[in-house]
């Protein structure tokens, strides 16, 4: 168990970085990677769409490395957890990721079913149909192999994945019979849930990571995210003080060089590259760095605060923003390089902008199951509409 005194108040300065660099990255490979405005906006920086479209989706290694040390935090009161208890968890996090997800759903439905008679394209989704809209609700649609109905959800039920394997872990802590000797030093469930998380790391990194038929499942992703878990727990090693604390979060660095290594022997991915050096860079950072007091307060930190901050809600609404942006922009400027360039710039601004709104409105409001029912309505009433506007569909 980590010693809250250990650990600075306040925000995380790295993890507020990758976050906040992540969520433009994203929005900009999507834009890159949809169209219409990155065709005509490539005809005069060819290299930078092609960059953004080819590797701008490596962004997703940052969120999946942050979540997993931010999950280890916030798991770290635990040593165990009863089934009843992990369930309850999963829920709470089911509903912080599904109802700002619906909310922007219901937003992206309507704004497709609006600009669909003037924008024939192919990054506009068929409109919707009712098992469709209830696969969405429960973060099945990519399992079931239905076309999504917005651009990168599959990443929400992917970290619900994670998150719920995460639990099962502390699960199977409880469960395992403890045989240790109580002089040996060692904590018990400190060691098995590491074994565990690492076991998975290298199963994932190894073996799932190399099959592109998984990657609708969380175990595709774990290697990166479990490189977050172990990231965490060395760094709560290096602040329980003393050799000991070093001595073992040297073992786990150590354990993740290894890890990385091999991984890279049996197939050289830049992702899985990407997502360690992260990982390393949160394991060994000083302190000052990670917390930010070798940075101090500054305008930028502040608006690299808020779009860490704001960066989940403007994930889920960029889509349909962009929607809106590149049909007015295609009925009228479709070949204007001036035009299509200040198309992106508006669809990022425009995206902050709303993605802040449904932050403050939806996202960091408490996450009940009335306001769960709320949005489910609401999401089923944009698809009524939306089956009443393409009445085909």
């Amino acid at each position: 168990m980590s010693n809250p005194s250990q650990r600075p108040a306040g925000r995380s300065f790295l993890i507020d970085a990758f976050k906040a660099a992540g969520c433009l990255l994203i929005v900009l490979h999507h834009l890159a990677f949809y169209g219409p405005m990155s065709d005509v906006v490539a005809t005069g920086w060819p290299s930078v769409v092609n960059w953004l479209y080819d590797h701008g989706r490596l962004a997703v290694q940052f969120f999946l490395v942050c979540a997993g040390f931010l999950t280890a935090g916030s798991l770290a009161r635990y040593e165990s957890l009863t089934l009843s208890e992990a369930l309850k968890l999963a829920w709470q996090r089911y509903l912080r990721l599904a109802i700002p997800l619906l909310a922007a759903l219901s937003f992206t439905v309507l704004v497709s079913e609006w600009v669909r008679p003037d924008f024939a394209h192919a990054s506009l989704s068929a409109p919707p149909d009712w098992g469709q809209a209830l696969a969405h609700i429960g973060l099945m649609q990519h399992v079931l192999k239905l076309e999504a109905l917005s651009a990168g959800i599959w990443y929400v039920a992917i970290d619900l994945q994670l998150y719920a394997m995460t639990l099962f872990c502390l699960v199977v802590v409880r469960a395992w019979p403890r045989k240790q000797s109580a002089r040996s030093g060692v904590d018990w469930a400190d060691a098995m849930r590491c074994m565990l998380w690492l076991g998975l790391v290298c199963a994932s990194l190894w073996w799932w990571n190399l099959d592109t038929d998984l990657d609708d499942w969380g175990v595709y992703f774990w290697g990166s995210y479990g490189l977050g878990l172990l990231a965490w727990e060395a760094r709560r090693f290096i602040r329980s003080g003393g050799s000991e604390g070093q001595l073992r979060s040297g073992m786990v660095g150590a354990l993740m060089v290894l890890v990385g290594g091999v991984a890279w022997w049996l197939e050289p991915r830049t992702r899985i590259a990407l997502a360690w050096s992260v990982a390393a860079l949160l394991m060994a950072a000083p302190e000052a760095w990670l917390w930010g007091q070798a940075v101090g307060v500054s305008r930028w930190r502040s608006a690299l605060e808020w779009l860490s901050g704001v960066s989940y809600s403007v994930f889920l609404i960029h889509f349909g923003v962009s929607l809106a942006v590149s049909a007015a922009v295609t009925v009228y400027w479709p070949d204007a390089l001036w035009a299509n360039v200040l198309g992106v710039l508006v669809s990022v601004l425009l995206s902050l902008l709303l993605g802040g709104l449904l932050c403050r409105w939806v996202e960091r409001q408490p996450p009940t199951v009335w306001r769960w029912w709320f949005w489910v309505v609401a999401f089923k009433a944009s698809v009524a509409l939306a089956l009443f506007m393409n009445p085909v569909a």
